[in-house]
């Protein structure tokens, strides 16, 4: 993947990142993506082209929509958050255990 440009189309990060529009536009719908619009085209900023590389992450190492969603939000908030930090990684920490055990089985 390259380092994010200005703004995308759906069809640029579909392409990116190997999903199909609808993928794409699932993932607004549920709140996870805000492109903004030029006309009726879908623009989509580098923090969107973030979001989008933190879903497909989460996604990949078996976490729910809801918990992306989370994750995404402790993403926004401000860095000097401590809590939510300690919130993140302790769920990254338990989804490993899990995939450990799983994996163990």
């Amino acid at each position: 993947m390259n380092k994010p440009a200005e703004t995308y189309s759906i069809a640029d990060l579909a392409r990116e990142f190997d999903v199909t529009h609808r993928a794409i536009r699932f993932y607004e719908d549920e709140g996870l993506l805000s492109p903004g619009r030029d006309g009726t085209r879908r623009v989509y900023s580098k923090r969107d082209w973030v979001r989008l590389k933190l879903i497909l992450r989460g996604k990949r190492l078996g976490f729910s929509l809801a918990e992306v969603h989370e994750m995404l939000e402790l993403y926004d908030s401000a860095p000097d958050e401590r809590p939510q930090l300690e919130k993140f990684v302790a769920a990254l920490a338990a989804r490993r255990e899990q995939l450990e055990r799983q994996r163990e089985e």
